[in-house]
């Protein structure tokens, strides 16, 4: 193949590239969805609760209960929610680019919405199983433990937007 014919093709797959992307940042759907990796990225990083038991102060993150000391020890490990979190994340990131499939845009939305209801049943899991283990007198929560619910209103906002799309497809398609 020639190599000016090569590096010809290589721009326009560049394009067609920058094109799509151009295309897929221009539904508001596409906002949301990107404003909900955002928020469940800060949740990994940003405690949910604090915890108070006597005198001692844990916080409740992501990755588990570690003490709020110099030097944070892991005392309760909750792995699951981490893992959760990323899923959430990762899902709507793949929903952005699956801009072309609206049915199953749709559909891995809802699944999500009801990953991150099932974030607040796993958190409650945990504080229930913790308060079994220990003696928990107060539950201080932060600004990041609402990031799901937050994330959960734009996931019905794309889905409302994505079903417009498909609806006004196929009254175009009706047209021909």
């Amino acid at each position: 193949m020639d190599k000016a014919l090569y590096d010809g093709q290589i721009i326009v797959n560049c394009q067609l590239l920058i094109v799509n992307c151009f295309i897929m940042l221009q539904r508001i759907q596409t906002v949301y969805l990107l404003i909900i990796v955002a928020l469940t990225i800060a949740i990994l990083f940003l405690p949910l609760a604090v915890l108070q038991s006597g005198d001692q102060l844990f916080t409740f993150d992501a990755t588990g209960i570690s003490t709020m000391a110099a030097q944070p020890e892991l005392i309760y490990p909750t792995w699951g929610l981490f893992a959760l979190t990323i899923v959430i994340s990762l899902l709507a990131l793949l929903t952005i680019f699956l801009f072309k499939k609206r049915i199953l845009q749709i559909r891995i939305c809802v699944f999500n919405a009801i990953l991150m209801l099932g974030f607040y049943g796993l958190f409650a899991f945990f504080y229930w199983d913790l308060g079994n283990q220990k003696e928990i007198f107060s539950l201080s929560l932060k600004i990041a433990f609402s990031f799901p619910l937050i994330s959960l209103i734009l996931d019905y906002l794309a889905i409302r937007n994505i079903g417009a799309d498909e609806a006004l497809v196929r009254s175009l398609d009706r047209l021909r």
